[in-house]
């Protein structure tokens, strides 16, 4: 008897988002996290009416070399709070770990926990974990940190065992989060159709408009366009033809 070799997952098809939820909560290290990977799908799930909620461990106020974080981490915030909007999210939070030295261990799996407990998601999104991107360029510290801490506070959101003083504090286990979605994985599995929402993404990271001038001398909208649609064109092979932002999903 013969087989046929295991597809590499590269070439896999690329399977729908599931749709049967209504909360979910988006927890990223930095202001623009979101809007490079994912905002363009979140703008169709707040179309629908689901409610997401940011969470930003940092206010990403060591994000631009020519001003200070004094002055930068507010005027970033602000950034993400009008882009947020763009995209149909009201409710933004920040837990004020520092930007660039956010340490993976129990107070950060904690903090990520108790706003999984008070915002009760059935889905959570973070950003790319993992060491690489793609084996090519190396990951942020704060990006691996904070997306390996909340594939871990999914699940202590639930144990009333751990972090019991967040239940004395009024926040009950939460044993709801299903999936966990990573935005910009070099491994993903899921995707979303980018085309109803790609005009708002582009929109939304021109929010971050002092981050990107810092960060290129292209035109900002420019910038935006190409890397979004770049990105979800990349997608479109795998998922019948459609450009699509994309997702590995993780069961819960």
């Amino acid at each position: 008897m013969t087989t046929e070799p295991a597809q590499p997952i590269e070439q896999l098809q690329l399977q729908p988002m599931p749709s049967d939820w209504q909360r979910a909560l988006a927890v990223v290290a930095h202001p623009d996290d979101l809007e490079y990977g994912c905002a363009g799908a979140i703008a169709g799930w707040t179309d629908g009416g689901r409610e997401v909620t940011y969470l930003l461990a940092t206010r990403g106020e060591a994000g631009i070399d020519g001003l200070e974080p004094a002055k930068c981490g507010p005027l970033r915030e602000q950034e993400q709070r009008a882009s947020a909007a763009v995209v149909g999210v009201s409710a933004v939070e920040f837990l004020d770990h520092k930007d660039g030295v956010i340490e993976y261990g129990i107070g950060l799996r904690r903090d990520i926990a108790a706003a999984i407990r008070k915002h009760r998601p059935e889905l959570v999104i973070t950003l790319n974990h993992r060491d690489t991107w793609g084996g090519i360029a190396w990951n942020t510290p704060d990006h691996r940190a904070v997306g390996r801490a909340v594939l871990d506070a999914a699940g202590d959101a639930g144990n009333r065992w751990i972090f019991p003083e967040l239940t004395e504090q009024g926040l009950a286990p939460w044993d709801g989060v299903r999936w966990v979605a990573v935005a910009g994985s070099a491994t993903p599995t899921h995707a979303v159709d980018a085309t109803p929402g790609l005009e708002r993404g582009v929109q939304s990271l021109l929010e971050h408009r002092a981050y990107i001038e810092a960060l290129t001398d292209e035109d900002p909208e420019a910038y935006c366009r190409a890397f979004l649609s770049r990105h979800a064109q990349a997608a479109a092979p795998r998922f019948g033809g459609t450009p699509a932002v994309t997702f590995e999903v993780f069961n819960r």
